[in-house]
Formats: C-alpha cells, structure tokens, sequence
C-alpha cells in the first residue's frame, strides 16, 4: 500500500457511540427553546417578537420615519434579512404587514401606503408594490436607543450590531398584544387602550401593593380594534388574576326598519376580533341556502370606507332577537377569544397576570432611565471637561499659542500642551460660578495640567 493510500491515525475523527433517544431529546430542546425565545414568543419588556424588534430597527437605522417619505417594503424587507434576520423573506414581510393593520393592531406601529390586506381576508400585495414608514409611535418605542439604554448584540455574523429589547416608553405588550405557536406553548395577549393601561402604570408606580382588583378600575377589559362587545366579566377577571383565560365576544348590531317594506333588517356595524368578515358572510349565506337559518331573506356586505356593514334583512313574520341569537349561535357574530398571556421574562417564558406585566414593564423602564441619565451625565462631564480646559487656556492664551507653533506635528504639540503647567483655575472656577466647595478644591492645586481630551479640543479649534 503507498503512502497515499495510508490515512495517519491522528487524522481519524473518534466516534463516541450516542443514544439516538438521547440526542433527540437534547437537540429538540434546544430546538425548543431557540423557537420560543428567538421567534414565536414576545418579550416582556417592548412586547416584540425578534422579526418585529428587527424590522423598526431597520427603518429607525435607515431613517424611515414618520416625518419622511414612505419607502418601497422590498427595501426593508432586503435590509432585515441581510443584517438581522437570516429567514425567508415572506416571515418578515409578513410581520411588517401586520404592524400596518389597524384591524389586527390597537395601535399599528408602521404606516402602510398601497395594499397591505383586508379584514375580508385578502392577500397584501407583493412588497415590491408597497410602500411604508414608522408610525408616530414607533418613535416612543425607539426613543433614547442612541443613548446606551439596551444592550446591543452582534447579529448573526457579528457584521452588525441590534438591540436586545427596545428602550419602549409604553407597555407595548398590553397595549397592541400578540400572538403566536410555538414549541409546546403558544400565546395569545389581547390588545388594550393606550390611555388606560397607562394610567394603570402610573397608578402601579405611585402604589407598588396595588391589587389586580384595583388595577381593573382603570383597565376593564381588552380594546379591540375591530370593536364589538365583551361578553361577560368573569373570562376578564380569570385572565387578568391567572394569566389564562377566554373572553367571549360578539358584534355590534342594531335593527333598522326597511324603508318602504313592513320588515326589519339586522345592520352589523362591528365584528369580533380576528374574524373574517368575508367568511362571516359566506357562512351566513350557506345557512340561508340551506334553509337552517329561518327568519332570514338574504344577506349582503354594504361596507365601503366609512366603515363596516353588513345587512342581513329578515322576512315579514321573523322575530329580530330570535334569529340574532341564532346568528350567535351558528356564526362568528359570536366567538371567544382565548387568552394566555405567555411572554418572555428574564429569558424564559412565563404565564403572567395582569400586574405582573406591568411590573416587568416598569423594571424596564427604570433601567432605561438610569442608563440614559448616567450616559448624559458622563457626556454633560465630559462637554465640562473640555470647556474647563478651553479656559483655563484662556488664561494664558500667548503661552498655549506659543507652544503649539514650536512644535512640528500635533502629536508633540498634544504633548507639550499636557506638559504645560498652567495657573489661574481658582479664578476661572470662581468666575464660573461653581459652588464654595470646588473652590476651594481649586485654589489647593498649584498648576494645573491639560487632559488629552482636552489638548485634542484646543487643536482642533483653528487660531
């Protein structure tokens, strides 16, 4: 056999013989856990999915607000997958679609321009077509991002960095809600009044051993953006006490005579949350064809852009209430809604109730604040520092100006201006109006030497 031939020992990789059962079990986990944490699951401090939290980065980076233009979605959606999502393309543009639907967002956080779908079910169209930008919101979500108050990561190649959470002054969670399957556990958090769930926050803040009951008050129920009406109180207060729980809802209609005929139709003006309205109506017409709707002559869709109706008319003899509690019954006129409030928490998912969201919210936001207010103040420090040595300059301003011309470079010029021994600080801090304190720590030093923060600002001022 020739050397060619031969493979060296140390060249054979060692096989360790492994449980497929074990494996499976390991590798699921992680496949498990990377699933929840990293895309179904909303965290509970901006109440964003990682696609949602990518996608407002993105515009915010590329400046795509809401005081500018709207921008092709297929610019978006290119820079998204690019630097920070590496998924298919249909994930994200589907998520950025949703941001822009009032009827599936409480308050959309992205300004749509062109089709971007219906409650009737139909598709958007392709992002090549569409248009957006940042809703005016968003910008209270994205506020202070520049000022150190999230921690940032690399992405997945670590070419770019993204923020972990986003600063969000509002409790997002609550607010617009959220949805989602993953592995073993799924989500669903019902949107709620911007007004009221801060008002809550507030109340929470000022009274930390505020009660669920109490906290109710101020926030009774979920706001639906498709309107309708919540069904019953006791679904509420289950979800909010435990974090679980089913809300029943059901349109709104009112009765209205027919003008010119002795019969009445039924005008349905607001349908439940998630419901398709165009479905709604096809089943509503299957039951009339199939004659297990009695009452009812015929069915029509008269929505256009003042807003919803839908008209079910009824026959001479019929009985209003009678066929609307059929519709309830047969019909997505009445559905429930099942809420779990399962979020992100510390990464892990957690069920939470309704004042422990708010809770993890306002833990949020008080690191946000203290972040922001030590990176201002150690920029406010460092503006002082380079004032405090431009003058001090001043002071003997011949003599800095000498020393810079006899130096041949800035580097040596730098050098020699940190070298210098310049006098006058107690004056200049007196004169500055410092308090009794800094004076006197001033007048105890005999010169005074320039930083190098300080010796690059006076270079960079031009003679």
């Amino acid at each position: 056999m020739s050397d060619q031939d031969s493979t060296p020992t140390s060249n054979i990789q060692q096989k360790i013989p492994t449980s497929i059962l074990d494996e499976m079990r390991s590798s699921y986990l992680d496949y498990a856990m990377s699933v929840i944490i990293g895309r179904a699951i909303p965290d509970v401090r901006d109440g964003l999915k990682p696609v949602h939290r990518r996608i407002l980065y993105s515009m915010h980076e590329q400046k795509i607000g809401p005081s500018g233009p709207h921008k092709k979605c297929a610019r978006v959606v290119g820079d998204v997958i690019a630097k920070y999502h590496p998924h298919g393309d249909a994930a994200v543009y589907d998520a950025l679609v949703r941001m822009a639907q009032d009827f599936r967002m409480r308050h959309p956080v992205v300004d749509g321009q062109g089709n971007f779908g219906s409650i009737d079910g139909d598709p958007p169209a392709a992002y090549r077509y569409t248009e957006c930008r940042l809703e005016r919101i968003s910008n209270e979500l994205l506020l202070d991002l520049d000022k150190d108050t999230v921690d940032m990561a690399p992405n997945f190649d670590s070419s770019e960095s993204e923020p972990v959470v986003l600063p969000a002054k509002f409790p997002n969670l609550l607010v617009n809600g959220s949805e989602g399957i993953a592995v073993g556990m799924a989500t669903n958090i019902p949107p709620h009044n911007l007004g009221e769930v801060v008002t809550a926050t507030i109340e929470l803040i000022r009274n930390p051993d505020i009660t669920i009951e109490e906290l109710m008050l101020h926030i009774p129920g979920p706001d639906f953006p498709t309107g309708g009406i919540i069904y019953g109180r006791s679904g509420i207060e289950q979800a909010y006490l435990t974090g679980r729980g089913s809300v029943i809802m059901r349109a709104k209609t009112e009765f209205e005579p027919i003008p010119g005929r002795d019969r009445e139709q039924i005008v349905v003006t607001e349908i439940p949350y998630q419901v398709n309205k165009a479905r709604l109506h096809a089943k509503i017409g299957e039951l009339i064809r199939e004659k297990r709707l009695e009452g009812v002559s015929e069915a029509r869709d008269e929505s256009d852009r003042e807003g919803m109706r839908l008209v079910i008319e009824l026959k001479k003899d019929a009985h209003g209430p009678v066929v609307l509690n059929q519709l309830y019954r047969m019909t997505d006129l009445q559905s429930s809604y099942g809420v779990i409030n399962l979020a992100i928490v510390k990464g892990r998912p957690e069920v939470l109730d309704l004042k422990s969201a708010i809770e993890h919210f306002v833990e949020h936001r008080r690191e946000v604040v203290t972040r922001r207010t030590r990176f201002e103040l150690q920029k406010a420090e460092a503006e002082r520092e380079i004032v405090e040595g431009l003058g001090m300059a001043i002071t003997e301003v011949d003599l800095v100006i000498k020393t810079i011309r006899e130096s041949q470079d800035p580097d040596l010029a730098r050098m020699r201006l940190m070298n210098l021994p310049l006098q006058g600080l107690e004056a200049f801090v007196r004169r500055a109006g410092r308090p009794e304190e800094e004076i006197l720590a001033a007048a105890e030093r005999k010169d005074y030497r320039l930083s190098e923060r300080q010796a690059r600002a006076i270079l960079d001022m031009r003679l």
